[in-house]
């Protein structure tokens, strides 16, 4: 199939706030790079690339931007590492690649890629998927890199007062290309405080991040333990392929799934194959940012925006 509608939904992270605990500095530096990543992938996909170039390039644009919870701005666990985890999935084959509790690489997405093109695996963890980033010549970074002023203050703050509330932020994109393919991309450096080894919903395939031509692409973000155990993007898969649900809908739906079991904070942003988008959250905050065609991009991270 070949059209020329083509469109673009990122996030840069769901969570419940309260007044004054986002600094005016930090929301201004945080719209800017959701402007940023959404011009990244924005490009690629009004050139006819390819909704997989152009995930991956929004996600990696949020990896290099120590504002967001991913790539060098990662939440550290308990010994003050980042342990990371990202996917990347293709909606015209089903074809995926995953990484979880990974240390040093600088892009873990591109890793996610290369585990999806280059090996027999869907998910490669921790040392091994390091190896394999070195064998593909993909950039690692020390631990330093990882350290930003931001992240170490969280961090200091969790390890010195039992019962700080952790962040759970991830980033994420989901796009449509001119021939009409879906792909998505998550990547998070997880919960501030968690266990070494730790693994989230973003590299769970059907958990925080999954892509179908055949319906639609997900990608999530919020409490990942919540997120998994609802299996939430496949949900919304499936209320739209086989209930025939509009995507907002089934967005909407998923959130609201066994809530009383399921409770947290959820985000969803999705797009089908005729191009409509949803970004739908229980929080009162989500980054996110959308493009449709070449009309204007939208920004937005309150709820009431």
């Amino acid at each position: 199939m070949s059209t020329s509608t083509y469109a673009l939904v990122i996030h840069g992270g769901a969570v419940t706030l309260k007044p004054g605990e986002l600094s005016p500095e930090e929301e201004t530096a945080q719209r800017e790079g959701l402007a940023q990543a959404l011009q990244a992938g924005w490009e690629i996909l009004h050139c006819g690339g390819s909704a997989l170039d152009a995930v991956e390039a929004v996600v990696r644009c949020f990896e290099d931007n120590p504002h967001f919870n991913a790539g060098r701005g990662s939440a550290l666990n308990q010994q003050g590492e980042a342990n990371m985890d990202a996917a990347i999935m293709d909606g015209r084959t089903l074809k995926a690649g995953a990484v979880s509790a990974v240390p040093y690489v600088q892009n873990p997405i591109s890793l996610a890629r290369a585990v999806m093109e280059h090996s027999p695996h869907v998910c490669v963890s921790g040392l091994g998927a390091l190896e394999l980033a070195l064998e593909k010549d993909l950039p690692v970074k020390g631990p330093s890199y990882f350290m930003t002023e931001k992240n170490r203050r969280q961090w200091l703050e969790i390890v010195q007062q039992e019962g700080t509330r952790a962040g759970h932020d991830t980033v994420g994109a989901v796009a449509l290309d001119q021939a009409g393919n879906l792909a998505v991309a998550t990547s998070t450096g997880g919960i501030e405080g968690k266990l070494k080894g730790r693994v989230g919903d973003s590299p769970i395939l059907g958990g925080g991040t999954f892509a179908s031509n055949e319906a639609c692409a997900v990608s999530c973000t919020g409490d990942g333990e919540v997120i998994m155990r609802g299996a939430l993007a496949h949900e919304v898969y499936a209320l739209v392929k086989y209930k025939g649900l509009p995507l907002a809908e089934a967005c909407r739906a998923a959130i609201s799934l066994r809530d009383d079991e399921l409770k947290g904070d959820k985000g969803l942003i999705a797009i089908d194959k005729q191009g409509n988008i949803a970004l739908e959250f229980n929080s009162n905050l989500m980054r996110r940012a959308y493009r449709v065609g070449d009309g204007e991009p939208v920004v937005a991270m309150w709820k009431d925006e």
